[in-house]
């Protein structure tokens, strides 16, 4: 049986995405996505944020970079990819990161906006 690796995520992004494109013209775009819970500490409510790093490829990220921006609130599906690098230094590091398969922006219908001639109501959906 093999395994499953699957993230589910609502948050908003911390800012917009940054879009760029790999040697081979491969569109890339990442962001940090923030996700809250309110937690009881010392009998008080208290907020506590977790940042998440979301790695959009190939359409999805041209999408995203026309679509969202900082402070959007967005439905986020993926999986958990952790990958490694060398630092400046040559020490071996690694990250981890959610690598978004969908999305759907979330929100008020004016916070849609109209891309290429798409009808705003259509957009939710990605």
């Amino acid at each position: 049986m093999s395994g499953i690796n699957k993230v589910i995520l609502v948050g908003h992004l911390g800012k917009d995405p940054e879009y760029r494109h790999l040697e081979d013209g491969v569109a890339v775009a990442s962001f940090p996505l923030a996700t809250s819970e309110v937690a009881l500490k010392d009998g008080k409510k208290t907020e506590l944020t977790e940042w998440h790093n979301i790695v959009l490829w190939r359409g999805l990220a041209d999408i995203a970079q026309q679509m969202l921006s900082k402070g959007k609130l967005v439905y986020i599906e993926g999986k958990l990819k952790t990958r490694s690098f060398e630092s400046r230094e040559g020490v071996k590091k690694y990250t981890t990161e959610i690598v978004a398969e969908n999305f759907k922006l979330l929100g008020r219908k004016t916070d849609f906006v109209s891309v290429e001639g798409v009808e705003n109501t259509k957009m939710q959906d990605l």
